[in-house]
């Protein structure tokens, strides 16, 4: 049972990025955000699938800044998708509220750009830029 919330709570969470960068594409015809998001969610998948590996092989890893930029620049769903598959990742809490909190800044994004037409979102980033 536990399983298919997982499955569920996955499926709902993907969701907003993928109807989000669908919206962005046909509204504006920006296609960057889905590109971005399926290519880094498979790279980011790769790189915890390598790090597993390595970890169980006592090989040197990949740094968890690499492996929480990565979610940051978009690569969060493969990250979220690994970490499930191969339990890795999952029990160090303070790699958990990091992740947890960038997966929250992209949910956040896109509700604000279904909500608000991204009005939120873009005074913040005019915020970040100084202008």
């Amino acid at each position: 049972m536990v399983i298919y919330f997982k499955i569920l709570l996955f499926i709902a969470m993907c969701a907003l990025p993928i109807f989000g960068a669908r919206d962005m594409w046909l509204r504006l015809d920006f296609i960057w955000p889905a590109v971005i998001y399926s290519v880094l969610s498979l790279i980011t998948f790769l790189i915890y699938r390598s790090d597993n590996c390595r970890a169980q092989q006592g090989e040197r890893r990949f740094s968890e800044k690499s492996l929480q930029l990565f979610a940051l620049l978009g690569g969060w769903p493969g990250a979220l998708l690994a970490q499930q598959l191969f339990r890795h990742k999952t029990r160090k809490v303070s790699f958990q509220l990091l992740f947890w909190f960038i997966v929250s800044l992209h949910l956040a994004f896109w509700c604000d750009w279904f909500l608000s037409g991204g009005h939120y979102s873009s005074l913040v980033l005019k915020f970040l830029m100084g202008r």
